[in-house]
């Protein structure tokens, strides 16, 4: 059974703890992402090293390919993969969004063509708990309909209702189970309309889920909007249950959402960028293949005590990428996960001591200084 305790307060922002049957989450916190049971291009053991308590997984993807019955034969997800501490699994709701071509919208459910053999399956609220039953990670989210930007007022409202009927189905549907171990959580939508974020929040809040999730950004919106919605969304969510905001961000995102009282994020900018060499340091991003870092002795981040930065210059890792050596790939988004993962622990420490504005402003300051490529 999931448990939420929070033990410092900074304004808005909030430090504490999720529990889970794998161990215990500090919060706020950073997911890896691991998408098929494993993060890209870095080994488990690695992100181990680097601080992760926790990792994400989608659902969606592991249902096509091995296939939940697949893993359920094999123990669930943490012996699956190897991975025995706390485990998050999305459910598909983004892969509406982002797979519009492959995919038809009923009310029963999304019915998707699989992108690896055509195969057709419906994901209903319903069948995604199913999936998820037999995935078995420590918390999972609920199937819902995440909405493009722009849409129109009446599709965005249609996208709200769906969302907050599926949600109870699934609820219902799962309360079903004997089954403490999986704890589901309700998502927020409404795009970027306040009146519907609110609708949104006060239906799906009502529905008793340990935890709540805050999705619909990154859909293609401007900045300044994702911004206004987190602010405007975030400090409403119940204060009793963990506060996840999906898929995001950068460090200034993460930044503005844990002083509004985020608990957890997700992103796949570190290693995707990682695998691209596009670096973040605590003096901004840096991009290793420009010709600056040719002759560069210097690690990625000097305020960095991963293993990229203790024991390769930039100009080695520039050497790797542009030879498009496997471990350039490897190496950077080590780092990159690593400097993720050390700000999320450098939030927690400064909410701990009521120093989150200051800290922010500080970083803030280093993170847009120039010193990096951009």
């Amino acid at each position: 059974m999931l448990t939420l305790s929070i033990s410092h307060r900074d304004g808005l922002a909030r430090a504490g703890s999720i529990s889970t049957g794998h161990g215990v989450i500090e919060t706020p916190n950073f997911m890896t992402v691991g998408t098929l049971g494993a993060p890209k291009g870095v080994t488990p053991q690695q992100i181990l090293d680097c601080g992760a308590q926790v990792m994400l997984m989608n659902a969606f993807h592991l249902a096509w390919r091995p296939g939940e019955e697949v893993v359920k034969s094999l123990g669930g997800l943490h012996k699956f993969t190897g991975w025995d501490k706390p485990i998050l699994t999305d459910s598909g709701g983004y892969q509406i969004f982002s797979l519009p071509g492959l995919r038809k919208i009923t009310e029963d459910g999304a019915l998707f063509a699989s992108a690896v053999d055509g195969t057709v399956r419906l994901f209903s609220p319903e069948s995604v708990v199913d999936i998820e039953l037999a995935l078995a990670p420590d918390m999972a989210m609920v199937l819902d309909e995440c909405p493009p930007f722009p849409c129109t007022p009446q599709e965005l409202t249609n996208a709200v209702d769906r969302s907050v009927r599926w949600a109870e189905r699934s609820f219902k549907y799962s309360s079903g189970f004997d089954r403490t171990d999986v704890n589901f959580f309700g998502i927020v939508q409404g795009g970027f309309d306040e009146r519907e974020r609110r609708r949104s929040l006060d239906a799906t809040a009502a529905i008793p889920f340990p935890g709540l999730a805050l999705g619909g950004f990154c859909v293609g919106e401007a900045i300044e909007d994702t911004h206004r919605g987190i602010v405007f969304t975030a400090p409403k969510m119940p204060a009793d249950r963990p506060r996840y905001l999906m898929g995001m961000g950068t460090p200034v995102d993460i930044l503005l959402a844990a002083k509004h009282g985020i608990d957890l994020f997700d992103c796949t900018l570190p290693t995707r960028n990682g695998r691209n060499g596009l670096a973040f340091t605590s003096q901004g991003k840096i991009r290793i293949k420009n010709a600056r870092h040719t002759r560069s002795d210097k690690p990625l981040d000097p305020h960095c005590a991963c293993y990229t930065c203790r024991r390769f210059s930039r100009a080695f890792l520039r050497h790797l990428l542009l030879a498009r050596e496997m471990n350039a790939a490897i190496l950077v988004s080590l780092h990159n996960l690593a400097f993720y993962l050390n700000l999320m622990k450098e939030i927690r420490e400064a909410i701990r001591q009521q120093r989150l504005e200051v800290y922010s402003k500080d970083f803030l300051a280093r993170w847009d200084s120039g010193e990096g490529d951009e």
